[in-house]
């Protein structure tokens, strides 16, 4: 049996909206996109996001519209390409989920991959994606800490280890967010 749904989020205070849709079925999971966001500097995006059966991210597209682009693959275990310049990318290793910045729709991977039962925690580092304009050098993603506890049904506390950043987070039946406060809520 596949899911195929398709979803609106809107930027909590700025400008920006997302439409996104998600494909589940035996073989993983695949999430397309196109947003923009009136965050400073303002952006248009697309990205594709595909993961295995065990919601380990396989490989992802983002490009930035008038920006910089990336293509990365993993093979599932934490080892990541950067299939642009055919390299390894040894500073992601460990890695299994990919966290693009400009979306909520990625929070969806760990939180189905992880299956965490309420009260239950986990800290993970995640291969992630940074908004246009941060960064300097190569765009490519970077690791970070991040740590996911289950509050209840389809209720997570998400914390970025690394920037010290922290929302509870609403789910739906297939782990994407309602509600994000502070970031993002669904249309």
């Amino acid at each position: 049996m596949s899911v195929r749904i398709a979803v609106r989020w809107n930027a909590w205070e700025a400008e920006g909206m997302e439409h996104c849709h998600l494909l589940v079925d035996a073989q993983g999971a695949v999430l397309t996109a196109a947003l923009s966001g009136g965050q400073s500097p303002a952006y248009a995006a697309q990205y594709m996001v595909a993961a295995d059966a065990a919601f380990h991210t396989r490989e992802v597209w983002v490009r930035y519209v008038g920006g910089p682009e990336l293509h990365v693959t993993s093979d599932g275990e934490g080892h990541w390409r950067d299939t642009t310049r055919d390299e390894a990318l040894p500073a992601l290793a460990g890695c299994l989920d990919v966290d693009i910045a400009v979306t909520p729709a990625t929070n969806m991977l760990p939180i189905r991959r992880l299956g965490l039962a309420e009260g239950e925690s986990r800290e993970i580092e995640v291969a992630y994606v940074p908004p246009p304009g941060e960064g300097v050098g190569r765009f490519l993603p970077r690791k970070v800490a991040q740590r996911y506890t289950c509050l209840g049904p389809e209720r997570y506390l998400y914390e970025g280890l690394s920037s010290g950043f922290a929302a509870e987070i609403e789910v739906d039946e297939h782990g994407l967010v309602r509600d994000y406060p502070g970031v993002f809520r669904r249309a």
